[in-house]
C-alpha cells in the first residue's frame, strides 16, 4: 500500500486553522467531505472523535493519526493538515502536535485500515522528513514531499 492510493494533493491542507482537538478533527473531517459528496463532514469529525475517546491517536513527536471506520466509505480516505504552532492534541509525549494525517475506512477493513496505520506511521517517523514538512511553503510541496519519502519504502 501506497500513500499516493490514500492521499491525494486536494486532500493537503498546509495551513490548519483549529486550536484544538475537536476544530482540528472538524477541519479534517470538512476537507474529505468536501472532496468526498456522499460523506457528512459531522458524521466524519464524530467518528474520529469517538476514536480520540479510547485514547489519543498523537503519538508523539509532534505526530497525530486520528482515524475510524465509517459505513459507506468504499476504500480508505486520507487528509493531512499541518498546524506549524502545534495544538494540544494530549501526545504521549506531552507535546504540542503539529502534523495531521486523518485515515478513514470502511467498516470491515481491519486489515487494510491497520496496514494503512502503519505505512502512516512508518512514513512521519524519520524526524528530518517531519522538519521538511514543517517547513514545506505549500500543500503541493507538502505532497511531493510525502510522495517522494513514500517512493523510498
Amino acid at each position: 500500500m501506497k500513500i499516493t492510493e490514500i492521499l491525494t494533493p486536494e486532500m493537503v491542507v498546509p495551513e490548519l486553522r483549529g486550536n484544538s482537538k475537536a476544530e482540528i478533527l472538524r477541519e479534517l473531517a470538512g476537507v474529505l467531505a468536501d472532496k468526498h459528496k456522499e460523506l457528512k463532514a459531522d458524521e466524519l469529525a464524530a467518528v474520529l472523535a469517538e476514536r480520540e475517546r479510547l485514547g489519543s491517536t498523537a503519538i508523539g513527536d509532534g505526530i497525530a493519526i486520528p482515524h475510524g471506520k465509517l459505513h459507506g466509505v468504499a476504500k480508505i480516505l486520507g487528509a493531512f493538515g499541518r498546524r506549524r504552532e502545534g495544538v494540544d492534541f494530549e501526545s504521549l509525549d506531552g507535546n504540542p502536535t503539529q502534523l495531521f494525517f486523518a485515515l478513514i475506512a470502511p467498516e470491515d477493513s481491519a486489515s487494510l485500515h491497520l496496514k494503512a496505520l502503519a505505512r502512516v506511521s512508518r512514513l512521519l517517523k524519520d524526524e528530518t522528513f517531519r522538519t521538511h514538512l514543517i517547513a514545506a511553503p505549500s500543500a503541493a510541496e507538502i505532497f511531493r514531499l510525502i510522495k517522494d519519502e513514500d517512493a523510498k519504502y
